[in-house]
């Protein structure tokens, strides 16, 4: 593949969801199913709050929830990869700190470029950098990122990123370094210390924004710690962790054997950053809105509760301190296809006509802060405008539900169970009240933010329902439906991906038809079509597509809700005005 083609194709993804932003904020249909009135609130401003940062000072970060997961090879939901990555660890490539379309655009971070294909997409070769350090100061090298790759294939080390498994040359039984084997050539080449060779089962045109995520960046063998590793990750990144009392406090600070001659992309405005854990949601957002002390210098970790929201966007102080972006990422009623009543489509499309989105939108923050999903693809994944695929009323068609209840031979209704985190209990309590309407009795079972999706992933806990949802890892349909519905990578435990549990060969065989594909219009509108047939199946339920709300304190300088990482705010760039 020549240079040429891997700019068009960047050109092409960026163009898709450089139209959604634009879309998703203000022009919305208005169609039966009211998705959007133009009201969504976007950040103040060009869409950076407080200027250019000072160099120095303590950054606080103010969240409601213990960081699951930071080992590299298990890191795979927002906003601890954005965390992980743009502090603590770097990856081959990496996108810039910019809001909009800017920010989508990739470069090398570790290799010095956005890599080398050839064998008509199905090898990848990225040279690192000089002068590229862990902290406490030895060379990072090419085998330390295989390494790091090898150990994604762990079961052990679950839940992070499946790219890997999915697209490189591998044993099928291959189960990481740990249990005693590495990659050999045919999979990852590391022919010297700076060069690192993929071979990949298939062509892959987008590898280079595969090899953004935690997967591909470094941990070197010598400080594996297997399970534990992620609460001390050894830092490649501008910070390294100083302390970390789980739940409570999580302290970093400089690692001064950063190189900022060889980043691009990382700032590293402040001198130390103290996550609290300790907060709850109403807590947290009282002290940002109060804005009094070392909160001035604080940000949100975790969404501003929508209780507040009111008491944010009608004080045009407090408002004009809001970061609020497009996440782009569908949030889903999910339903264990392997289960019964669910086992049964017509059961599952019951749920889907029944659940009111005007009530579950209300409880995520009205629609100043979400959108209706009428589809499971984002319309930044659908050429920038949404798609209504089954033209429900917003409020459901309780009549339509009971019919399909009485297909499935269910006419008197069933009982389940919905799991959610316990920041979630209004989401549920809409899809409660909404499904007893048609005779589905829904007890919840709220969980710890730190364990649902684990619980969720763990096939002997999982309820019949519960509540999740999936952002693009870049601006690809290959990076959410696979993601969503293979049955290929459904796992007994830490199955972070398809918790639908969904099963079908003909979906599969698709995937993997245009995984195939080059050309990435054509890609585009092949997972436009396959997200179509999966709907009718129904085994989950799109809710919303929501904004990502987020305060921060006065005097906190460089904010923005970046583009690809959900709508969190970007730390690569965020620091202080002043440093008192």
């Amino acid at each position: 593949m020549t240079r040429r083609t891997h700019v068009a194709l960047a050109a092409a993804i960026t163009a898709a969801l450089t139209l959604s932003l634009g879309a998703c904020s203000s022009t919305k249909g208005s169609g039966d199913n009211g998705s959007g009135d133009g009201k969504g609130i976007t950040t103040a401003g060009d869409g950076i709050i407080g200027g250019t940062p000072v160099k120095g000072g303590t950054l606080h970060i103010l969240s409601n929830q213990d960081i699951s997961q930071l080992d590299p090879a298990r890191n795979w939901t927002e906003p601890e990869m954005d965390f992980g990555i743009r502090l603590l660890y770097r990856t081959l490539t990496t996108f810039k700190a910019a809001p909009g379309k800017d920010g989508l655009q990739i470069v090398g971070d570790l290799a010095t470029d956005t890599g080398q294909s050839s064998d008509g997409d199905k090898t990848w070769t990225f040279h690192l950098k000089d002068g590229v350090k862990y902290e406490d100061g030895t060379p990072i090298v090419s085998q330390d990122i295989k390494y790091n790759v090898e150990r994604s294939f762990d079961p052990d080390l679950s839940g992070g990123p499946d790219y890997a498994k999915k697209y490189l040359v591998a044993p099928a039984d291959y189960k990481g370094p740990l249990k005693g084997s590495e990659l050999g050539n045919d999979s990852i080449e590391t022919p010297d210390a700076k060069t690192i060779v993929f071979h990949l089962k298939r062509p892959v045109a987008e590898f280079g924004y595969t090899v953004t995520l935690p997967t591909f960046a470094p941990v070197p063998k010598a400080h594996e710690g297997g399970t534990t590793y992620g609460n001390h990750v050894f830092s490649s990144g501008p910070y390294k962790v100083e302390t970390y009392d789980r739940g409570k406090q999580l302290t970093l600070v400089r690692n001064t054997n950063w190189d900022p001659a060889t980043d691009t992309v990382r700032k590293a405005y402040p001198d130390k950053i103290v996550m609290d854990q300790s907060g709850s949601p109403e807590g947290i957002a009282d002290r940002m809105i109060a804005n009094q002390g070392d909160d001035q210098s604080a940000i949100m970790y975790a969404d501003l509760s929508s209780a507040k929201v009111a008491d944010v966007i009608t004080n045009a102080d407090v408002k004009a301190r809001l970061v609020s972006e497009n996440e782009n990422c569908t949030a889903m009623v999910t339903m264990d296809t392997q289960k019964a009543p669910f086992d049964n489509v017509n059961a599952r499309l019951a749920v889907e006509y029944a659940i009111d989105k005007e009530a579950y939108q209300s409880a995520v923050g009205g629609p100043a802060l979400a959108d209706f999903a009428t589809t499971y693809l984002p319309p930044a994944l659908t050429g920038g405008t949404s798609v209504d695929h089954f033209k429900i009323p917003a409020a459901g068609d309780p009549d339509k539900a009971k019919q399909y209840l009485a297909q499935a031979g269910l006419a008197n209704g069933f009982a389940t169970e919905i799991t959610v985190s316990n920041g979630q209990k209004a989401q549920a309590e809409a899809v409660q009240a909404a499904l007893k309407k048609v005779g589905i009795n829904v007890t919840i079972n709220a969980v710890d933010a730190s364990v649902a999706t684990s619980t969720i992933g763990d096939k002997s806990k999982q309820t019949g329902l519960s509540l999740n949802g999936w952002c693009p890892d870049y601006p690809s349909g290959a990076t959410f439906l696979p993601m969503l519905f293979d049955s290929r990578i459904i796992s007994d435990t830490g199955n972070n991906g398809n918790s639908s549990r969904f099963k079908d060969p003909a979906v599969d065989a698709e995937m993997d038809r245009i995984g195939t594909l080059t050309d990435a219009d054509q890609a585009n509108q092949a997972w436009n079509a396959l997200d179509a047939k999966i709907m009718d199946e129904a085994p989950a339920v799109p809710v919303t597509w929501q904004k990502k709300p987020l305060l921060v304190g006065s005097n906190v300088a460089g904010a923005f809700g970046s583009p690809i990482w959900s709508a969190e705010i970007d730390y690569a760039t965020i620091g202080l005005k002043s440093v008192k």
